[in-house]
């Protein structure tokens, strides 16, 4: 036990790099076994209604064969090793569910020997855990990178999501810093999952009853902030990625230094690009959610997105001739593209003017962020202002930090 405990320390600690593990989506049933991975997402993190979700992520082992410089287990790193076997994994997982620790299993590998070796491991484990132990929680798998499409496919059948990262963003880039890797062994599965997807959903309408196959799609995920890639060639990869592999999501993760022995990478003690990682995910909804388009947000004349406000603002502030919006009269569309107003906020704005004209506290009550959004919109008791205000005017206004409060006067205890 003391020794399962050091390898769960050591491999639960080099998983923590891996951010692609939110948001199920799955849809597979409890038919009479353990566990059930359609009623919630499966994430370290918190769901739309509160709740709390949790799930076991670890690393089969965190040895590998490729010498990485962004990685933690590259081999050449001096760091402790581990490996799991394909028993202890299937244990803990059941032993962590019967004890309500987690509802569901993160897992990725290292790569010791070859891919289909690793891959082939992984395979045994969600195999035995659906077959075996008729598990039915939520189960994310990562792929292997050149594993043969025969393991991909088996797998696929067991695994309710499946990803393969990426890495960097650009394959300059990650000849830079992983010169063993190449892009091409990312995209051939993302490919060939996705084409198996799509079959099986041709084929359901003569096949009644057609197998599971990855019913929470794909993902995948990139390092930012490792090689000099410009905020532009990031999202020019995730539209190309959502477009050609129909992927769920795309995660961009904040280099955590690791090393200083090389030089191209940002050294031991410089802060994670955190800022930046929000600005790309905030990007990514509004493509993906709000109708924006690439070219919009960024282009060749402004190729890095700004820190000290969201996309959304910063495009608004760009383009002062499409404000302000009057709520009262525009389409959904339009109104979506108001600083401070999202889709559900947009949907009751279209919805509640139907019963008269909307003025500002009614919007207020509908919870957009109206200290932002009062300057690039218009509603019924909006004052008449001769001449727009200037765009540098508004985002000084929006980006002024906030007087600090008064401290309260202590000199008599209060009880309450």
């Amino acid at each position: 036990m003391e020794r399962i405990e050091e390898k769960l320390k050591i491999l639960a600690d080099a998983a923590k790099y891996d951010v692609s593990c939110s948001s199920s989506g799955s849809k597979r049933k409890n038919t009479g076994g353990i566990g059930d991975a359609s009623a919630s997402g499966i994430c370290h993190t918190y769901t739309e209604d509160g709740r709390c979700v949790s799930l076991l992520k670890i690393l089969l082992t965190n040895h590998c064969i490729y010498d990485c410089a962004f990685c933690v287990s590259r081999r050449s790193n001096d760091v402790k090793r581990a490996a799991f076997t394909v028993e202890e994994v299937v244990d803990l997982t059941m032993n962590f569910y019967r004890r309500n620790y987690i509802e569901g299993l993160f897992l990725s590998s290292g790569i010791f020997k070859n891919a289909d070796y690793t891959m082939e491991r992984l395979l045994r484990i969600v195999k035995k855990l659906r077959t075996e132990e008729r598990y039915n929680g939520y189960i994310h798998l990562k792929t292997i990178p050149g594993a043969s499409e025969e393991l991909i496919r088996e797998a696929g059948l067991y695994a309710d999501r499946m990803s393969i990262n990426l890495e960097l963003p650009t394959e300059a880039g990650l000849k830079m810093v992983a010169p063993e890797k190449d892009h091409e062994s990312v995209r051939k599965p993302l490919a060939f999952v996705n084409n198996q997807i799509r079959e099986l959903r041709s084929e359901s309408k003569i096949i009644k009853h057609k197998p599971l196959f990855v019913p929470a799609g794909q993902s995948t995920q990139m390092v930012i902030g490792a090689t000099p890639e410009t905020d532009l060639e990031i999202m020019h990869i995730a539209k190309t990625f959502y477009r050609d592999y129909n992927l769920k999501r795309v995660y961009y993760s904040a280099y955590v230094p690791v090393t200083n022995e090389n030089p191209l990478l940002p050294q031991i003690g410089s802060a994670p690009p955190l800022v930046r990682e929000n600005r790309l995910y905030q990007t990514d909804w509004l493509l993906r959610f709000y109708g924006f388009e690439l070219e919009e947000i960024l282009h060749p004349g402004h190729s890095q997105l700004d820190l000290d406000m969201d996309p959304k603002l910063s495009w608004a502030l760009r383009n002062p001739h499409y404000f302000p919006v009057d709520v009262n009269t525009a389409d959904y569309r339009a109104i979506l593209r108001i600083p401070g107003i999202g889709r559900s906020s947009a949907l009751k704005i279209v919805q509640a003017r139907k019963f008269g004209r909307l003025h500002g506290y009614q919007l207020r009550k509908m919870g957009i962020a109206w200290n932002r959004a009062r300057h690039f919109l218009v509603c019924a008791d909006s004052p008449l202002i001769l001449g727009a205000p200037s765009m540098m005017s508004v985002k000084a206004a929006i980006l002024q930090k906030p007087e600090a409060p008064k401290k309260a006067d202590v000199s008599q205890l209060s009880l309450f």
